[in-house]
């Protein structure tokens, strides 16, 4: 089976060490966000997670632990954009995400490594003119360590209209002339260009619009073919595999001012207040009233195809 980490909240940049301690125990428990009593309890197992997916803006405070993980398949997902602290308050130094983006490529390899570039907005400051010179920048830097990139225009969900109340959609003229240069910077760089959510309009300029994160995707991470249940994607628009994600909403630091996930800063700071590295939960413990669900779990590895493969080599 399949873990995701980071639709809720971004767990390596904050949450390293209580996910270390999550491996090392073996299991973690997660709240139902719409009904905080039921809990599910998942085992983390090799023997039966096949993969776990990673979405971060700052991988580094993963890298001490490592080593908990090499048992496991990875599939990473690290975002870098142009903004600056007045989008994205709490990100690092871009020029030092860089670095860290290849120091984790060395470590997982340029299969299991994706480089997105999302959401994109235009507004006074951040031009197409101001991303086409961003991407190209970003791109070279990453030539060679990835052969992915990822890229989504900006969806005005209720929480971001809160947070981020002048922000606008980008109009299908510009979808089209940045998406095509975007395309071009990236082929020359040795990646394919992935839209998340945004049908098939870039397909005609090289972009391969069937999905940013598929069973194949991963597959292509471990070496092996995965016999996954029937999925759908977390919105209509979105083919990607997604599900048991284990992260929380309203707890990621970086106050990006366009996150889907997040609501005011207050409540996120209130929030963070309430983690304990040691807890199975990413916020706060046991509660009264709890149902803990034990959630089957199997590896989906085509064990046939593997032995096949064996035999054959």
């Amino acid at each position: 089976m399949i873990i995701n980490t980071g639709q809720r909240t971004d767990i390596p940049a904050f949450y390293a060490e209580w996910f270390a301690n999550r491996i090392k125990e073996g299991f973690v428990c997660v709240r139902n966000p719409y009904n905080p009593n039921q809990v599910s309890r998942y085992r983390l197992d090799p023997a039966v997670v096949d993969v776990i997916g990673f979405c971060t803006k700052n991988p580094a405070p993963m890298f001490p632990y490592m080593d908990l993980l090499k048992n496991f398949g990875q599939y990473w997902f690290v975002t870098l954009t142009p903004y600056g602290r007045d989008i994205e308050p709490n990100v690092p130094d871009k020029h030092r995400l860089i670095e860290d983006f290849k120091t984790l490529s060395g470590i997982v390899g340029t299969d299991s490594i994706g480089w997105r570039y999302d959401p994109i907005f235009l507004s006074d400051r951040y031009t197409s003119e101001y991303h086409l010179h961003a991407f190209r920048q970003i791109a070279e830097g990453l030539k060679g360590y990835t052969k992915t990139a990822v890229i989504s225009f900006i969806d005005l969900y209720p929480k971001v209209r809160k947070n981020f109340p002048e922000a606008r959609e980008v109009s299908r003229e510009n979808r089209l002339a940045l998406g095509k240069e975007i395309i071009k910077i990236a082929s020359e760089c040795g990646m394919i260009v992935k839209p998340c959510a945004e049908g098939d309009e870039l397909a005609a300029y090289g972009a391969d619009c069937s999905g940013c994160m598929k069973i194949s995707d991963y597959e292509k991470a471990i070496g092996k073919r995965l016999i996954a249940p029937k999925k759908k994607g977390a919105r209509a628009e979105c083919a990607c595999y997604l599900s048991c994600d284990i992260g929380a909403y309203n707890t990621c630091m970086h106050l990006c001012k366009y996150c889907y996930a997040n609501a005011e800063p207050a409540v996120i700071y209130a929030q963070n207040k309430l983690h304990d590295p040691a807890s199975p939960f990413l916020i706060g413990n046991y509660m009264d009233g709890d149902k803990v669900h034990d959630v089957p779990q199997e590896s989906w590895i085509d064990r046939q195809e593997s032995l096949l493969s064996e035999l054959y080599m």
